[in-house]
């Protein structure tokens, strides 16, 4: 990713992020999350909200499945910016219910399976982060997949009650990856071998080249389209 953020033309669109980042801390803070899984989307914006709306906090769903690298590239942003992060983890009696029902590994087994894990491990664990406030933000961009290409920069979530932005909806992967080499943004090594998408250690794969940005995503499962995990609009298969 060569080039700098005034050579790739991401300057406008770094503008409108931080506008959006400032309106969604002037209407809701200290009522406003942001929910962070810690992909390149996720550390541009802590390194944003670092610099430009200090008051908004940062959570994070921690599923008890993720890879090690998540843990250290969180770990890296902790020390870098010396922000809290929130971490939230899924109710250990409904994680025992449901593996001595259905076992470890039961995502792989089903789509119902792989939903109810989801359920169960983010959001579960998401709206108990979410109790109580007004707003929350994300990392999402309309290019990651066909489900996002409606997403607005500021919706009404009608899943979760509040306020949802959207600061980087109109950013392409050359944008979030420009900013990162510009500011030496700490970010998830496994990006470097090949997973633009990560999640859930079991569930995540790299890609090959000409593959979709979230094959890697849930790639065992047959339905036509790309999966969501149900954290976002659209959380099914197209």
């Amino acid at each position: 990713m060569n080039g700098g953020i005034q050579e790739c033309g991401l300057q406008a669109k770094l503008d409108q992020t931080i506008r959006l980042l400032d309106q969604a801390q002037d209407q809701f803070a200290p009522d406003i999350v942001f929910a962070c899984s810690f992909g390149a989307e996720d550390v541009v914006l802590i390194d944003l909200i670092s610099r430009q709306a200090p008051s908004i906090r940062i959570v994070t769903l921690d599923t008890g499945r993720l890879p090690q690298a998540t843990y250290d590239v969180m770990d890296a942003c902790r020390k870098r910016y010396g922000v809290d992060i929130d971490v939230y983890f899924p109710d250990a009696g409904e994680v025992e219910q449901m593996v001595r029902k259905h076992g470890l590994n039961l995502f792989y087994h089903s789509v119902e399976n792989r939903k109810r894990c989801c359920e169960v491990r983010k959001i579960h664990p998401l709206r108990r982060a979410l109790a109580g406030k007004k707003a929350w933000i994300t990392g999402l961009r309309r290019e990651q997949a066909d489900s996002r290409q409606a997403m607005a920069a500021i919706e009404n979530d009608g899943h979760f009650g509040i306020k949802k932005f959207n600061p980087l909806i109109e950013w392409s992967q050359d944008d979030v990856w420009a900013y990162i080499r510009e500011h030496d943004v700490p970010y998830n090594a496994l990006h470097d071998q090949h997973y633009p998408s990560i999640g859930c250690e079991p569930c995540t794969r790299a890609i090959t080249v000409g593959e979709d940005i979230r094959a890697g995503r849930w790639w065992w499962e047959n339905e036509e389209g790309v999966a969501e995990c149900g954290l976002h609009a659209n959380p099914l298969k197209k």
